[in-house]
């Protein structure tokens, strides 16, 4: 049993689209709020955990309902394109209402509420479509080999954000950017919109989603062994065994635990190092770009590791690292005027760690599911993650506004420590793939 890099690889440029996006957002969102809108934190923080909101009840509702659907597309791909053309054309409007605003046009088009209400038309989008794009992964995988795909699926999703990042650094460097009252992004939306759609064109034209699901659905009744759920006598629907569930819920716990400790810095740390440092979008881009290649760089050794000592080991090792690499973050930008060495080496590692979380805590989720049901039980993976994104940007607001703006990488310590302890927890879901040797790991790229 071997996996089909070519058929991942297309698969994940939705996954690629959807990264780049969440980097623009997060990345430049708080920047117009706060300085265009001029608005405090605690409330930009209210605003920015809103697509969390959302996703809490969408992205399961999202993944039940495309688990149900049948079209000539397959399941997931109709949500996938809809869902992408919308997000692109309210995208290019963000800019635009931005602009004006400052520029001081008249009309409730170039208003805060205008800005909110098409910057919620973008996250319904993206809540429609996100779920079922990521539940295609496992759609079209058998489960051994879901840990090494979803590591092709993470390059793929950490080379959208080096993209943007790359072109953010570019175009809007420092010394473009520094003692300017504001700056017209306008081109990194547009950019932004334009690599979406290109991304999801290419994954339509070049996936056949039906034809790959029924292959792995036949490769998975030859495997009854790998179905850990059992039928519920009253509804005749799968169900998982109390040990299993636990297991859920502790893996669903450090989930949201390590999120809300992640996303704090990525939410904040452009602003954190703007008043600490007197950086702007560039220095936080670069850091931010020095995280994604480090993950890049990990992500197939990682997959292959998973498939080696097991998934859970490397969860394990991924939470010890990004505390530790949280904790050194803390020290380094306390005791800097401006970003180093050293924190591009830290930032590295930052990537490492997430690489190690990320590869293996969805396969390890999906793995306690039925195959028909991947689209719920990955809707239940971004509930807990999207919990903790709800609280992480209006509690770490909140702190960095109220106690101090140093307080941020611990607390982002404090919480990857906890989904550590968690995680000891969760004792299924762990499966090893079968050991290929020399080139016949290549052999279907």
């Amino acid at each position: 049993m071997k996996l089909n890099y070519k058929n991942t690889l297309l698969v994940g440029l939705a996954f690629m689209s959807i990264i780049a996006f969440w980097q623009l957002y997060d990345n430049v969102v708080p920047l117009l709020l706060t300085r265009t809108f001029h608005l405090d934190e605690s409330l930009t923080g209210v605003i920015m955990a809103a697509d969390n909101v959302l996703a809490l009840f969408l992205l399961p509702l999202f993944g039940r309902i495309s688990d149900k659907t049948h079209t000539r597309w397959g399941k997931r791909t109709p949500y996938i394109f809809i869902g992408t053309a919308v997000t692109a054309v309210l995208l290019s409007l963000l800019p635009i209402i931005d602009n004006g605003f400052y520029a001081g046009k008249e009309g409730f088009f170039y208003s805060l509420p205008a800005f909110v209400i098409v910057l919620g038309m973008i996250l319904f989008a993206m809540s429609v479509y996100r779920s079922p794009a990521v539940a295609l992964m496992p759609d079209v995988t058998p489960k051994p080999l879901r840990a090494r795909a979803n590591a092709i699926i993470n390059l793929m999703g950490a080379a959208g954000g080096i993209i943007y990042l790359a072109f953010t650094a570019v175009t809007f460097p420092k010394s473009k950017t520094e003692g300017l009252e504001h700056v017209d992004y306008w081109l990194l939306f547009v950019f932004m919109a334009v690599f979406m759609m290109a991304c999801v064109i290419i994954m339509t034209l070049t996936v056949n989603e039906p034809k790959l699901s029924e292959e792995n659905a036949r490769i998975e009744k030859e495997h009854p062994e790998w179905d850990l759920t059992v039928e519920d006598k009253d509804t005749g629907s799968a169900r998982l065994p109390k040990p299993v569930m636990r297991s859920m819920i502790f893996l669903l716990a450090s989930i949201a635990l390590w999120y809300i400790g992640y996303n704090a810095v990525t939410t904040w740390f452009t602003t954190y190092i703007s008043v600490l440092m007197g950086e702007g979008l560039g220095g936080a881009s670069t850091c931010f770009l020095i995280a994604n290649v480090g993950a890049i760089i990990s992500y197939i050794p990682i997959g292959a590791m998973a498939a080696r000592v097991g998934r859970k080991k490397m969860i394990y090792f991924g939470t010890l690292l990004l505390t530790a690499s949280f904790g050194i973050c803390y020290v380094l930008t306390t005791t800097a005027d401006s970003v180093t060495i050293p924190m591009y080496v830290t930032f590295a590692l930052v990537g490492v760690a997430w690489a190690s979380i990320s590869v293996n805590s969805l396969p390890m989720a999906v793995e306690m599911c039925k195959g028909a049901d991947a689209g719920k039980y990955t809707g239940l993976y971004y509930t807990a993650s999207m919990a903790g994104q709800v609280v992480t940007p209006i509690l770490a607001g909140f702190l960095l506004k109220n106690v101090s703006y140093k307080i941020l990488f611990v607390y982002a310590t404090l919480f990857s420590l906890m989904s550590f302890i968690t995680m000891t927890q969760v004792k299924h879901g762990d499966v090893k793939a079968e050991q290929l040797k020399g080139l016949e790991n290549f052999e279907d790229i």
